[in-house]
């Protein structure tokens, strides 16, 4: 699997995905940094990675029958990027699996 982090999220999280094994990359490392939610889409969808995000609007995109991308959706509230990483890497077997079993939505809190 390879996952696209959106602009609501650190560099650090791309970067640390893929020192996790993950290949990952953000937004900002394949120049959307200002691209709109539905440039995102299609880039994720066109390359198949799996989106990383916490926009409600991906979350509504990938809801619908049939989408072409699957959203890993971040519901954390703010909080410093130590512990969103830290709250991701608990998470992250979890997520992987499900993704693999066919999950469109996997949301972590």
């Amino acid at each position: 699997m390879r996952f696209l982090v959106d602009n609501q999220l650190p560099v650090a999280l791309a970067r640390f995905l893929s020192s996790a094994g993950s290949e990952s990359l953000h937004v900002r490392d394949v120049g959307l940094s200002e691209a709109s939610d539905s440039g995102i889409w299609r880039y994720a969808a066109d390359r198949e990675f799996v989106l990383v995000s916490k926009d409600e609007d991906f979350f509504h995109r990938a809801a619908r029958p049939g989408a072409p991308v699957q959203l890993v959706w971040v519901r954390l509230g703010n909080c410093r990027k130590a512990a969103l990483l830290a709250a991701i890497e608990g998470t992250w077997p979890r997520v992987c699996a499900c993704l693999q079993a066919g999950e469109r939505i996997v949301e972590i809190r």
